[in-house]
């Protein structure tokens, strides 16, 4: 690993993964811990522009930030969505397609690495910007909350389950056309 600012922030975001499991389940029904997990997930998840940012402004850009930064974020969705699901708080269906589609656009980026890097789209950008929210949403004590508060996490976390499947369908159909294009 490089050390440099952009590569340091990337790995505080995975120091604090584990941080928001450690706080949900210190909550003990009063809300109090849950207010922390959904604050350290939005940091860690502001952690993201802030380092991919730094990497561009200070021409830090590593490979070793290119490989690992996506890495953190999936690590850090991923076990918020799986910790919500073990806890009865998310179905098992929210957690599985996100991270089977996560997981799926991972692989293929990997797949056809050798021909191309199949950047960001704006629907995959908006579907991130959603799982955030929704995910942050769903961190905090619902159930001491206004049920508005629990209607708006449902509707901003069903938006991101529609993009998350959508975004997916595309990077694969772009993927094939990259693979299709090299034969």
């Amino acid at each position: 690993m490089v050390w440099n600012a952009a590569n340091i922030v990337t790995l505080v975001r995975f120091l604090l993964v584990p941080l928001v499991v450690v706080a949900l389940l210190l909550d003990t029904g009063g809300g109090g811990w849950r207010w922390v997990a959904a604050g350290v997930f939005l940091l860690a998840a502001a952690t993201d522009r802030l380092d991919g940012w730094l990497a561009r402004r200070l021409g830090q850009v590593t490979d070793w930030g290119k490989l690992v930064d996506p890495i953190a974020d999936k690590a850090l969705v991923g076990t918020a969505l799986i910790a919500l699901s073990a806890l009865g708080d998310l179905p098992w269906w929210v957690t599985i397609v996100i991270l089977v589609r996560e997981l799926g656009v991972t692989a293929l980026r990997f797949a056809v690495l050798r021909y191309t890097v199949i950047a960001a789209s704006p629907g995959g950008k908006a579907k991130t910007v959603l799982q955030t929210i929704g995910i942050t949403l769903f961190l905090l004590p619902l159930d001491t909350l206004p049920d508005a508060v629990r209607v708006v996490a449902w509707v901003v976390l069903g938006a991101a389950v529609v993009l998350t499947v959508v975004t997916g369908l595309d990077y694969l159909r772009r993927g094939l056309a990259v693979r299709a294009a090299a034969s």
